[in-house]
């Protein structure tokens, strides 16, 4: 439904998923922060984005209780969570969330890893929006 733009129907969907897999499964799970960050996707596709950042902190707190802070579910949530303080014209905060998912995946990874290339594009496009084109080139 998501892929097909039916966004309410896929709002219903999802939360009746996340309902299930809170009642099956406890609210602690991979299951429900998976949910969880679909519900913040379609929140944004939306145009929700107050409730989109919201379901993505979820989903990171859920992430790191499960995992620990040095997963990349746990970094590719807190990429999420920039991405949507990015939305909202937060780009300081924005760039902390992509500076700290960065680190982790280095750590992780070292410098080379797929996931890496996407958090380098968000902080790019940050220093960008920021005006800031010469240290924006430097990442891509």
């Amino acid at each position: 439904l998501l892929d097909q733009e039916d966004l309410e129907g896929a709002e219903e969907h999802v939360k009746e998923a996340l309902r299930i897999r809170r009642l099956t499964i406890g609210e602690w799970s991979v299951e429900v922060a998976d949910a969880t960050t679909l519900l913040a996707e379609v929140y944004f596709k939306q145009g929700r984005l107050d409730d989109a950042l919201k379901m993505c902190k979820l989903a990171l707190r859920v992430f790191r209780r499960v995992h620990g802070d040095g997963h990349e579910s746990v970094a590719a949530a807190i990429n999420k969570v920039g991405l949507a303080l990015g939305s909202k014209g937060k780009l300081d905060r924005a760039m902390a969330k992509f500076e700290e998912a960065h680190e982790i995946l280095v750590r992780m990874y070292g410098d080379d890893q797929g996931d890496l290339a996407n958090v380098l594009g968000n902080m790019a496009r940050v220093l960008q929006e920021k005006g800031e084109w010469a240290e924006s080139m430097a990442m891509e």
